[in-house]
């Protein structure tokens, strides 16, 4: 039997050195899988220490493009002001643009503004408008720390992560891993065309037509805290904050 070996450098010549790449390059050793496996371990076990105690969250998610004078920083600006006022943390993935402008507006308006950063090589600079957050290495980690301690999910345009993101979590709603998650699309024009999609999608009968109740498109920081606030409110109850042990040094 032959085997595909990929190449281990870039077309620049330059070599490729990352643990990701190397782990979803096929079969490794027994060691390496077995040693990505306790990394892998080890790095959930570091967000879950890490972010036990920061929320309940509503993660925002978009582009990490966007300056400071695009209004799309200036809305996601808005949603962490409205997440705040709530009384709940903003958590993003921590780079900048959207996920800036969201920590950003929770962080300065008395909001508890949280992040789950990784490293890029481009893009991906941590901003300083967190009160915590956790660095990671792999993105599969960053994905489920970024799913697992949110109670809503606010999406603003964005690129291939954005949507990546999207889609990812609006599967797990809809397959039912996610029990009653308010899912809010922020931007009618820039996702006019996936919101036409929805539609076929129906008309085709790939997804159902309950499966559009699943998200709403709306341009209204109002919309979209009534809608967060009903889901909320409907579906879960308050309990009691986890308690911090001293012996695991929490």
């Amino acid at each position: 039997m032959t085997e595909i070996i990929r190449s281990k450098t870039l077309p620049t010549g330059k070599p490729i050195i990352d643990q990701n790449t190397e782990f979803l390059d096929g079969p490794n050793s027994r060691g390496k899988e077995l040693s990505m496996v306790f990394k892998t371990g080890m790095q959930l076990i570091k967000g879950f220490r890490k972010l036990h105690f920061v929320g309940p969250c509503i993660s925002v998610f978009g582009s990490a493009r966007f300056k400071e004078d695009h209004p799309d920083y200036q809305l996601a600006m808005a949603c962490g002001k409205a997440i705040a006022a709530m009384g709940l943390t903003t958590m993003t993935g921590g780079g900048p643009g959207v996920m800036e402008a969201a920590n950003r507006g929770a962080f300065e308006n008395g909001g508890r503004s949280v992040g789950c950063t990784i490293k890029l090589p481009h893009e991906q600079v941590t901003n300083p408008y967190m009160h915590d957050y956790v660095d990671v290495e792999f993105f599969f980690v960053r994905k489920v720390l970024l799913v697992k301690y949110s109670y809503a999910f606010v999406v603003l345009p964005g690129g291939f992560g954005t949507l990546d993101e999207l889609f990812e979590t609006l599967t797990l709603i809809q397959t039912g891993f996610l029990h009653s998650f308010p899912l809010v699309i922020m931007g009618t024009d820039y996702y006019e065309e996936i919101n036409q999609f929805i539609d076929k999608m129906i008309v085709n009968g790939t997804i159902s037509s309950n499966d559009r109740k699943l998200v709403l498109f709306t341009d209204s920081i109002e919309e979209m805290t009534d809608h967060i606030s009903k889901y909320i409110s409907t579906n879960y109850k308050v309990s009691k904050k986890p308690t911090r042990w001293w012996l695991l040094g929490e």
